[in-house]
Order: structure tokens, then C-alpha cells, then sequence
């Protein structure tokens, strides 16, 4: 009898597991958004932070789930949703190549696509484990030089890599001018004074590359002379805490140069790091002055400029917590971390970091910043 009772057991299990795996499994594809202003968490819980925002009808891939959290990759971010305010997407909706045109397009290598989402990110490879190397648009034009299971190898100027094929549609001739990565944002800079901050300097290291020894006291310079040159180029006036090497201001006097001169606001500028293998991109904020701005920054930071976006977080910084002017401390990954210490020494990453703060500082003077 002891027996037979084990045997029965045994084949509930062999029965019930493969049940749980389908259920899984069939988690996965294509779904729309039945909510508004969905909130995108950086883990699958309510407590963790919040990375970005979706909007109702907005078209998302899902690729796993936990209790309940759906893991969702919508083109402009990646991250857990609650997954009742999800739908299945049923057939090929929105702007998702159809099956015609991308064959169309495997044997007429000068095929144009144009982005149906608000931001898509372009990846080295075709899938979501693959590093992300550049961010587009919506309306931005591409030229797709083929098509693997649902991604598209797509050349932008002068950058080549793939992008899901659900947020790009199919059509006419490639344009002989094509837009680049990550596109200028057309807010409101002009006349604003902002105060850059290169953290640390001087006999002030800060962190050194636990792989290549990148000193981030130099890389800190190098991104803010970047970014100063993006904000006069959209003519916003610009002050620097320090424009050499061997300068190290007081954090007392990096402040006092921010309150003196009435900044619009106070960016400084960090690479992180950390005992774990932490990635990611990471914008401070200390009072309620600061938050929108940080807020600004860290969602443009999301635009696929090259490392995952951490969102925002509260920061107890001298430079933050004693300036009376709007001010964020912006750590733009990690030196300890191999991966993002390569990326972040490239050129494409620091063209894409200084166009995304500098397209979020537009957006919180514009006005268009929220509290989420």
C-alpha cells in the first residue's frame, strides 16, 4: 500500500511541473498597456523604484514573471509592471513590421523603416541581453539591412546595430540623409546658466578603474567639457567648477560658485562605484528643489544611451545639501563594474550621456519634469 502511495505522488509531480513551466513560458510576448501612466519598477515589488512611465495602448514585450510582475521591455525602458494592467496584444498591431515587409526588406538591403516608439533602443546584438550602444526616436528614419526573429539589423548614420522589429515601420526607399542616435531635445536651455561640477580633481583621484584603472577625476572632466560644449551649442551659459586636472575646489566653494552666480541649475558630474557587481547610471537629488530635476535627467538617461538607467535616489552630498540653487549629483556607471568601465570610456557613451542630461535639463526647464 506504502507503495502505491508513493507511486501516486510521484506522477502528481511528474504531471504538475510541466503545468507550472507552460504557464510560464506562456507569460511571454507581445502586450498593451490598459492603464494610465503605468508605472515601469526597477525589481517586481511595489516599494522598488520607479524607472519610467508607459501610456495607455503603448505596444510592450514581456519576457518573464514573478508573482504577479510582468518583466517588460518597451523600447525607452526596461523593468517589472504589475501585470493585471496588461492585455495580450492580439495579431500584429501598431507599428510592427509585417512579415511581407521584412522579407522585403532581407532582399533590398537600402529598405527605409521609420520608429513608431517614443524612444528604441538600439542594441549590439538581437535580443534584450545584448548591450544597448545607442537610443532613437519616434520618427526617426533607419535603414534595416536584415531581419533575425523579431529584431532588425539597422544602419543610423554611422552607427549599425539591432533594434526590435514590434516599434519599427516598414516602408519606401532609405533617405539619403539619415538622423543620428539619441536626437536633440528642442526645450527650453536658451539663456539658462548652468554650473557643471567635475567631481573630485587634483591629488583627489576619486574611484580607479578596477580593470583598465580609469581615473575618474580625469573622466569626470572629459564629460563635463562635453556637456558644457552641448548646452552653448543650444545656448544655455555654462560655468565650470574647475576646467584642469590638478584643480580640486573646496566642496564649500563648488557651492558658493553655484549660490554666486544664481545657477538655473548645478549638475555635478561622478562615476561610481561598488563592492558588488552594480551597472548603471544613477542621479541624486537631497531636497524638493532638486528632485525634478534629477527626475528629468535620470529618465533621459533611460534613452539607450548605453548602461541601464538605476533611476533616482536620495543623496546626503555636501554639493546637494548646502546649495540653496537646484542641484543633482549624477554617477554615470560604475568603474568597478569591467562592463561599464569599458563602455563608459567610448566615445558613442559620452556622446550619448552629455545629450541625454542635456535633453533633460531641457525638459525641466520646459516644465515637462514630474514627481512619479
Amino acid at each position: 500500500m506504502r507503495k502505491t502511495y508513493w507511486v501516486a505522488a510521484i506522477l502528481c509531480i511528474v504531471l504538475i511541473v510541466p503545468t507550472f513551466r507552460i504557464a510560464e513560458a506562456s507569460v511571454a510576448g507581445a502586450y498593451i498597456v490598459n492603464a494610465d501612466n503605468l508605472n515601469v519598477r526597477s525589481e517586481p515589488s511595489k516599494s522598488a523604484d520607479v524607472i519610467g512611465k508607459l501610456n495607455r495602448g503603448e505596444r510592450v514585450e514581456v519576457t518573464k514573471e514573478s508573482y504577479g510582475w510582468y518583466r517588460i521591455d518597451a523600447g525607452s525602458v526596461e523593468g517589472w509592471v504589475a501585470g493585471y494592467y496588461l492585455k495580450k496584444a492580439s495579431g500584429d498591431k501598431g507599428g510592427k513590421a509585417s512579415p511581407a515587409a521584412v522579407r522585403k526588406a532581407d532582399h533590398n538591403l537600402k529598405q527605409q523603416g521609420t520608429v513608431t516608439a517614443d524612444s528604441l533602443r538600439v542594441r549590439e546584438g538581437p535580443g534584450t541581453s545584448h548591450p544597448v550602444i545607442a537610443g532613437l526616436k519616434q520618427g526617426d528614419k533607419l535603414t534595416v539591412l536584415k531581419a533575425d526573429n523579431g529584431w532588425l539589423n539597422i544602419r543610423v548614420g554611422g552607427t549599425t546595430g539591432w533594434v526590435s522589429q514590434a516599434y519599427v515601420e516598414m516602408g519606401g526607399a532609405a533617405p539619403a540623409v539619415q538622423t543620428s542616435p539619441v536626437s536633440r531635445s528642442s526645450g527650453k536651455l536658451q539663456g539658462k546658466l548652468i554650473v557643471i561640477d567635475p567631481g573630485h580633481g587634483g591629488d583627489d583621484p576619486g574611484m580607479i578603474g578596477t580593470t583598465l584603472e580609469t581615473i575618474e577625476k580625469e573622466l569626470n572632466l572629459k564629460t563635463a567639457k562635453l556637456l558644457r560644449d552641448e548646452l552653448v551649442a543650444r545656448g544655455a551659459k555654462v560655468i565650470m567648477t574647475r576646467t584642469k586636472d590638478d584643480s580640486n575646489p573646496k566642496l564649500s566653494e563648488r557651492v558658493d560658485i553655484s549660490e554666486r552666480n544664481a545657477a538655473d541649475a548645478f549638475i555635478s558630474i561622478h562615476y561610481n562605484s561598488s563592492q558588488k557587481n552594480t551597472s548603471g547610471t544613477l542621479a541624486f537629488y537631497y531636497a524638493d528643489k532638486d528632485e525634478l530635476l534629477a527626475r528629468a535627467i535620470a529618465r533621459r538617461l533611460a534613452d539607450g544611451i548605453g548602461l541601464k538607467n538605476n533611476g533616482v535616489s536620495f543623496g546626503n552630498y555636501h554639493v546637494l545639501r548646502e546649495n540653496d540653487r537646484p542641484a543633482a549629483l549624477l554617477e554615470l556607471g560604475f568603474l568597478s563594474n569591467a562592463k561599464d568601465e569599458k563602455i563608459v570610456r567610448t566615445e558613442q557613451y559620452q556622446r550619448n550621456a552629455v545629450v541625454a542630461i542635456a535633453n533633460g535639463l531641457a525638459d525641466y526647464f520646459a516644465g515637462s519634469a514630474s514627481r512619479v
